[in-house]
């Protein structure tokens, strides 16, 4: 655990998230597939492994106040949270493995945008699908975007396991219903594309 928090702390204390491998100014994609799950400003989402990611801004600007972002690396959220400024108030900050937090509550909509990717043990998996189905409310939806067939094989110096939108939802299994895929070529800051697929997915047990 103490070298997971200091591999992702020192990811994010190098040159500034902007420099990061995954590093998007806006989170078009991620915003489209929320939107067709219907999203309202009544309802709760939750960004795992959110690190600076910009997608929370856009959904308070959306009128949405019940927002958590959860990461593993506090020194991510600091960030955000400077970021955000006074906006930072209708935001819950949660430090923690997604592996092993505990949820307090349930939530409308999941999002994940590259972390299930770097499961790639059965036991992680297992772990993660067991909080998906502790947070995410019966009816609710889950954003889930990792790195496709055609993607890396390693991102940030770890392995990480590929899907396609097919392979994705076998591994969710039957309480989960597919509703939307996108394939996506995503640009790192140096210009590399990285291949992604983006699905969006309905809890239905």
């Amino acid at each position: 655990m103490t070298h997971a928090f200091d591999h992702w702390n020192n990811a994010y204390q190098g040159g500034g998230p902007a420099t990061l491998s995954w590093h998007q100014a806006e989170a078009s994609l991620s915003l489209q597939m929320i939107a067709r799950a219907g999203i309202t400003p009544q309802d709760s989402v939750i960004d795992i492994g959110s690190g600076t990611a910009p997608l929370v801004d856009a959904l308070l600007v959306q009128g949405l106040r019940d927002l958590t972002m959860l990461d593993l690396s506090p020194v991510a959220l600091d960030l955000a949270r400077t970021r955000l400024g006074t906006q930072a108030g209708h935001v819950t900050f949660m430090t923690a493995d997604i592996t092993t937090w505990q949820p307090a509550r349930s939530y409308d909509l999941w999002h994940d945008r590259a972390v299930f990717h770097f499961l790639v043990t059965p036991e992680d998996r297992a772990a993660y699908l067991a909080r998906l189905h502790q947070a995410l409310r019966p009816g609710g939806h889950a954003v889930i975007a990792t790195f496709a067939p055609d993607g890396p094989e390693r991102c940030s110096g770890l392995p990480v396991a590929r899907y396609s939108p097919e392979t994705l939802a076998a591994t969710l299994g039957p309480g989960f219903t597919p509703l939307a895929q996108q394939w996506h070529s995503h640009q790192t800051p140096w210009g590399t594309a990285q291949s992604f697929q983006y699905s969006l997915l309905r809890r239905v047990a």
